[in-house]
């Protein structure tokens, strides 16, 4: 297991704040976006693993990437939770994959065309802790929110 840098440790600590999420929310996609492939899949070249998300717009159509948090599933697949950072609403693009559950899926150096699927109940109960372990302001995020947080399946095709 590789140590913590100081500044995983910060952010793990501040992840739990209103205003933390309230300013990343805004800070981290296009930052995360912008730095991604030059390391490698991490945000800003240290903290959890980040995969990005491609999906269609299920209003407009168009092509939408977000950087996630991941923990790798069965079979190869990868697993994303929808915390929106701890909003009352689940974010866009989970409601992008429900509606066409078709994306592409970047982890790493690697990118491939996936389909996305809810987590069942049992499969969710056994990847929330992985979750919460990657990044433990997942609890927070879940009862700020007081919305039941999806968890989504991204299996390769």
């Amino acid at each position: 297991m590789k140590p913590v840098s100081a500044i995983e440790r910060l952010a793990g600590r501040l992840g739990h704040a209103r205003w933390f999420a309230v300013v990343m929310k805004r800070v981290a996609p296009p930052l995360d976006r912008l730095l991604y492939g030059r390391f490698g899949g991490k945000t800003l070249g240290t903290g959890p693993q980040t995969l990005l998300l491609t999906t269609v717009g299920r209003k407009s159509g168009r092509e939408r990437t977000v950087p996630l948090l991941y923990v790798r599933h069965e079979g190869g697949a990868l697993a994303v939770a929808a915390s929106n950072w701890g909003q009352e609403h689940h974010p866009a693009w989970s409601e992008n994959l429900l509606a066409n559950p078709e994306a592409r899926v970047t982890a790493g150096r690697e990118t491939f065309p996936c389909r996305a699927r809810l987590a069942g109940r049992d499969e969710k109960a056994a990847l929330w802790p992985r979750f919460v372990k990657l990044w433990p302001a997942y609890d927070t995020y879940r009862s700020r929110s007081g919305r039941d947080i999806r968890v989504f399946v991204l299996e390769p095709r």
